[in-house]
Parts: structure tokens; sequence; C-alpha cells
């Protein structure tokens, strides 16, 4: 009895030998997703309101699961709804404000004169491979780190859809949905439309996905590239205002004109020169034995001058004449041709 007891206590200490050696331990979650969703709370990157509540720690199934988990219905204070309720974690959610606040209402009322009111939200957490293909890597959706969005609701009630304003909406509705994946790849890190493969046909995927850095900061995959986005509508339904050809002074190759403009300006122009200062010996008695001493004048910090020179514009002849139809300066005197 005592021989046959042997060998399940040999296999009993080797097993526990083998999981003491963490063989059979569960893996974890990457360290950097709790980190990065405690300093988003840390820094109060996302505001809990009826709209956004955090709920309990989601462990699981594998390494599925965020720490602090919000169920979202709205973001920006309920200012702009989900179609449903999504989980997300405190670094996506932080990011999606943003974008909407600095991206997609800025281009919504530039193109449509309204702000966005509703986003499809087509999912966010769920613990699955990327593209749902069985024994692939997990998405970020397995860690609430992304979110698929099929299009956008206006404040009037018109919906603008990826499956179909993509390729088949009006210019607007294209320009629109180009200019919001655009501006995504400045909030996010992956960004993936339609055209970057054949399972985002019909929405926008976001997400938060390390792929690692370079000098210029965080590495980030964003697909189609976005090159041309035609410009929003003119809103006060003005024509442009005509080019005009650049002003051309005539006086500049013609010294016929420069006579005219001479002539115009009168004795004095820019080429003569400024009068020069009398002295006080210079200036002839005055009248009844008064002094020549020139008049009082205000200097230039408010005190009373009393010996500076007096300036008397010097007398200057001025030419008589006409202007002939080609606009040369005639003498008066002399004929015309």
């Amino acid at each position: 009895m005592a021989r046959s007891v042997w060998p399940y206590l040999v296999l009993a200490g080797l097993l526990a030998t083998i999981s003491g050696c963490g063989v059979f331990e569960r893996p974890q979650r990457a360290a950097w997703r709790e980190a990065a969703e405690k300093a988003c709370f840390a820094r109060r990157g996302v505001k809990l309101s009826a709209y956004i509540q955090q709920s309990k720690p989601i462990d699981g199934p594998s390494i599925c699961g965020l720490t602090m988990p919000l169920r979202t219905t709205a973001l920006l204070n309920g200012a702009v709804t989900l179609s449903s309720t999504q989980t997300l974690g405190c670094p996506m959610t932080e990011a999606l404000e943003q974008w909407i606040q600095a991206v997609v209402q800025p281009s919504a009322m530039a193109r449509f004169g309204q702000p966005v009111a509703q986003i499809d939200s087509m999912g966010a957490y769920s613990c699955r491979p990327i593209n749902n293909t069985a024994g692939g890597k997990l998405s970020e959706h397995a860690y609430g780190n992304a979110i698929d969005i099929g299009g956008f609701r206006l404040a009037d009630g018109r919906k603008i859809t990826v499956v179909q304003g993509w390729t088949r909406g009006d210019q607007q509705e294209q320009a629109f949905l180009r200019e919001v994946h655009a501006g995504a790849c400045e909030h996010f890190t992956t960004v993936l439309g339609p055209g970057s493969n054949a399972f985002h046909y019909n929405h926008i995927h976001v997400d938060l996905a390390m792929h690692g850095s370079s000098s210029r900061g965080l590495r980030r995959y964003c697909r189609p590239v976005i090159k041309d986005i035609a410009p929003p509508p003119r809103q006060d339904n003005l024509p442009d205002a005509p080019e005009l050809e650049p002003e051309i002074d005539i006086s500049r190759n013609n010294p016929n004109a420069r006579n005219a403009l001479a002539l115009a300006r009168g004795p004095y122009s820019e080429q003569q020169a400024a009068p020069a200062p009398i002295s006080r010996g210079a200036l002839p008695p005055m009248a009844g034995g008064g002094s020549s001493r020139p008049p009082r004048s205000i200097n230039s910090i408010g005190e009373l001058d009393v010996g500076a020179p007096m300036t008397v514009p010097q007398a200057s002849r001025v030419e008589r004449g006409s202007i002939r139809d080609d606009g040369a300066f005639v003498p008066e005197g002399e004929l015309g041709d």
C-alpha cells in the first residue's frame, strides 16, 4: 500500500516545483497600460459626470481588461452623445474629447454650419483578437484602448456615415470625413479608415497602441494617408474678389510725367535743398530801432529758447507753362509742336 502512494507523492511534488517556477502563472497585461490609466486620472484628463462614470475593474479573460474602466454615454459634458454606451480607458476617453473639440467640431462648423451632436460608436472594449482573426494578436479593443466610429449625426439630424460618405457622399461630406481622419492622427497613435484594408471599409478605427518612439516622439500609424481635402464652402455667399494688377508708377520711367508732377508740387520739390538758417548778424535792423534778435521759440523740451536761429524759406522762381496732350511741359512763351 505504501509503495503505491509514492508515485502520487512524487507527481505532486513535481507539479508544485513547476508551479513555483512560474510555468502555470497567469499572463499579465503590459505594465504601461495600468500606468497610463493612473497618470490620466492623476492629471484629471477626464472629468467624471453623469455621462462618464467609473465602473469595476475588468480582469480577464486572459489578459483582457482595464484597471479603471469608464462607462461612457456622452463626451464633452454631454454635448456629443454616443449612439451606444461604451467602456473605455481614461486615456482613450481623454483623447476622444480632445479630438472632437480640436478637429471634429471646427470641421463640422466650417463645412455644414452646425456641430456634431452624436457619434455612431460601433464598438470599444471587446476581448478579441485584431480583426476578429482566430489565433491572432489581441486587439487594442481588448484593453478599452480603441473605438470604432461608423459616422456622425449633426445637430439638425443629418447623418454622415463612413460607408457611404467616404466615396459616395457630396464634396463636403467626403472632405469632412477625410479631415477628421487626418486630424485624428494628431491625437491617436493608430488611425485606420476605408482603403487601409478590407476590414475598415465602413468605419474609422482609432486607438492609443504603443508603436515605439523616435526622435520626433511617438510613432503613429495612419492609413490611408490623406493628401487632398476640398476647402470648406464660403459662408457669406459672396463672389471671390477680383485679382488686381499691381499699381504702376507712371512717373518712374516717363520724363514728361515727372515734369508734370514737379509742376504740381509747386516751388519746393524733393530735390531742392532745405533752406539755410539765417544768423543774427544777417538780419536787417527792424524799423523804429527795434532789435534784430530773432523771435523767441519753444524748444523740443518745452523751454523758451531766446537764441534759436530762425529759418526763412528761400524764394524760388515759379516756372510757368502748360502741359501738352502727350504729358510734356511747355514753358510759357514757347510754342508746342
